[in-house]
């Protein structure tokens, strides 16, 4: 009997990861909120080997290991160093969230990590003045959109909004020319996902990553990098018209999972820096400032 209930639940816990993208929705968006915090599942797989070792049922014991063998191979990708140097040029991104009193301390942290390009989200009117003011010496272009903005040391070419159908600006196209080379850079804030009586909501914010798909779809550019807090893992399939046509720099370049949220326990990476036509060359997340998300940072070469 107790064998049986190790079997059962190895055998459950390897389906929920490998066949995730089948789990409806329909049920409080139960597949978008399994996916959020997928690497997470893994935490159940030393109990489930242990107590099937315990038992010493060689049956018992080979189910265990299947969803081990599903995680790592999963998994098992980001977990070495892929960082290959500096690259062309660096990006920081943070959403550094609307009841952030300390400025300083926060431009401090990102300016310590050298960036050519800074995208901040969720910049309130003062916010976007302050950090203004301490980047304005370093950074010679900025650009801003209500609540989303981006600061460069390269000349910014263009821009316009991206429409998201809210109302309110909160994401933006800007090119920027980085040593002879035009970038559109995409900056976003997407809307964020509830939990309430209702589940597991994310209507609106999978809406507004449709209309940010469509647009990233229509670039002319061959080089795009998208960065900003997406409210969502790259593993959510609601992303997919994000993520399909993007790669993830963390996942190229990086190492490990990169948790960005929350900034004092980071349980997922839901803010992203993500590209196509350059190479990403590093990936890292950045030390906590008083936004409860951490900065992101990724470096590029052409």
């Amino acid at each position: 009997m107790f064998s049986g209930a190790v079997i059962a639940a190895s055998l459950l816990l390897a389906a929920i990861l490998l066949l995730h993208r089948f789990i409806p929705n329909a049920w409080f968006n139960l597949g978008s909120l399994i996916e959020t915090f997928l690497p997470w599942f893994g935490l159940a797989v030393p109990p489930l080997v242990l107590l099937a070792a315990i038992r010493r049922r060689p049956l018992a014991i080979a189910c265990s290991l299947l969803p081990a063998l599903v995680w790592f191979q999963m998994y098992g990708g980001l977990l070495p160093d892929k960082h290959v140097g500096e690259g062309d040029f660096r990006v920081v991104a943070h959403n550094v969230n609307a009841e952030n009193a300390d400025t300083e301390g926060t431009a401090a942290s990102l300016l310590a990590a050298g960036p050519d390009v800074i995208v901040l989200v969720e910049l309130t009117d003062e916010q976007r003045l302050d950090w203004g003011e301490r980047l304005a010496d370093r950074y010679e272009y900025s650009v801003s959109y209500g609540t989303v903005a981006l600061w460069s040391t390269y000349p910014v070419l263009d821009s316009a909004e991206v429409d998201l159908n809210l109302g309110w600006p909160r994401a933006f196209r800007a090119a920027v020319d980085i040593e002879g080379e035009s970038v559109a850079f995409y900056v976003a804030h997407l809307l964020s996902v509830r939990v309430n009586a209702e589940g597991f909501t994310s209507e609106q914010r999978n809406e507004t990553a449709s209309l940010l798909g469509e647009a990233i779809a229509d670039e002319p550019l061959e080089n795009v990098i998208l960065a900003g807090d997406l409210n969502g893992t790259v593993q959510d399939r609601s992303l997919a018209p994000i993520t399909y046509q993007l790669a993830s720099a963390h996942a190229e370049a990086g190492s490990g999972f990169g948790f960005t949220w929350p900034a004092d326990a980071p349980m997922a990476r839901i803010d992203q820096v993500l590209y196509r036509g350059v190479q990403a060359t590093g990936s890292d997340v950045l030390d906590a400032t008083a936004s409860d998300h951490r900065p992101v940072q990724a470096d590029f070469a052409f």
